[in-house]
């Protein structure tokens, strides 16, 4: 995982200009239901607002307790479930090559133009179920938590943080922008202190 930019605003992304951003959506769990079309759009549109275009993917994954439980202890070693991950892909390119250490080994190529390459935003990984029971005393309903978690994980691809109270005042006024622009006013106030 890239490590995000603290105090930073994100700034602008841009695959090569023949492509289009790709938002993959993928529901891989049963406990709640998950209108993948829905969280695509709003996916979407707070990337366009966010500068992001040309050829670019980013995915958003809804998985279940034991997977995101999973995901976290391995990436953050936090032990048990949590609503939202988000891991970041864009960053230093990787060599490309047949060998491990990226050396020669298969048919002579020319190297890639790395302004060529899709801009590959990251992984967006959403556990319904644990947003189900946040819900209630957080942003109100099942899907307005879903809402904030699309663009809070969305907020994170793209350098934002909440480490400490600027950092979270900037994250968490672009969140209301963005809900308020692509979605609506939430049931509750789930920024309130």
């Amino acid at each position: 995982m890239s490590e995000p930019r603290r105090g930073a605003p994100p700034r602008r992304r841009r695959g090569p200009d023949d492509g289009t951003l790709s938002v993959f959506v993928a529901n891989e769990q049963g406990d709640h239901e998950v209108d993948t079309d829905c969280w695509r759009t709003l996916a979407e549109a707070v990337l366009a607002d966010e500068g992001v275009d040309g050829d670019a993917e980013v995915s958003l994954l809804f998985v279940d307790r034991a997977t995101i439980a999973e995901l976290n202890a391995l990436h953050r070693e936090v032990n048990g479930p949590t609503d939202v991950l988000a891991f970041p892909i864009d960053g230093d390119l990787v060599a490309m090559g047949r060998h491990p250490h990226g050396g020669p080994g298969g048919p002579a190529r020319p190297p890639q133009d790395p302004d060529d390459l899709p801009l590959l935003l990251g992984d967006v990984v959403i556990c319904p179920d644990v947003a189900a029971a946040n819900a209630p005393a957080h942003a109100g309903t099942y899907d307005d938590e879903v809402a904030l978690l699309v663009v809070h994980g969305l907020l994170h691809l793209l350098g934002m943080d909440h480490a400490d109270d600027d950092e979270r005042r900037v994250m968490q006024a672009t969140e209301r922008r963005h809900l308020d622009r692509h979605w609506r006013a939430l049931a509750r106030d789930p920024w309130r202190q």
